[in-house]
């Protein structure tokens, strides 16, 4: 379940106005930082990504804009990518159902951030909303992270 819907009790839909309110399910979930949007030395966002059944990399979801505090606790761990990675041509949509790409930086995919994550998930695997930085997992590999396409609710909490 998504989340549930709050409405007044003779509230009724109305298109165009806001009279609901949707109260969406959160839960956290490790992934794996394979790109970010801004520099290594000031990364705005992470593109994130698991590894699905056959051992690909592949890409699952965007946070939002980091705080200073969490874009300082990310950078010193951030590696440039090497010749080789995944993601190589790739390009990430902005915002999901946009046209716009972000300008991104492909990272060395090992390191593993703890997310939270609404129960969004389209195509098998992509998270729909942008997911919401917690910190980084630096005591958890990117082989115990979940595989593509598995629920977002977290093993290793």
């Amino acid at each position: 379940m998504e989340g549930i819907l709050v409405k007044p009790l003779g509230g009724r839909y109305l298109p165009g106005y806001r009279g609901w309110t949707k109260i969406r399910r959160r839960d956290t979930t490790e992934v794996i930082v394979g790109a970010i949007a801004g520099t290594l030395t000031r990364p705005q966002l992470l593109v994130l990504g698991r590894h699905d059944q056959h051992g690909r990399l592949r890409p699952g979801g965007r946070t939002v804009p980091l705080r200073p505090d969490a874009a300082l606790q990310v950078v010193e761990h951030l590696t440039a990518a090497g010749p080789g990675h995944p993601w190589t041509g790739a390009k990430f949509s902005a915002a999901w159902g946009s046209r716009d790409v972000l300008d991104t930086t492909l990272v060395h995919p090992v390191l593993v951030a703890e997310v939270s994550a609404d129960r969004a998930i389209d195509h098998g695997g992509v998270f729909r909303h942008p997911l919401r930085f917690q910190r980084l997992r630096l005591d958890v590999g990117a082989a115990d992270v979940p595989r593509f396409g598995e629920g977002p609710a977290s093993a290793a909490g």
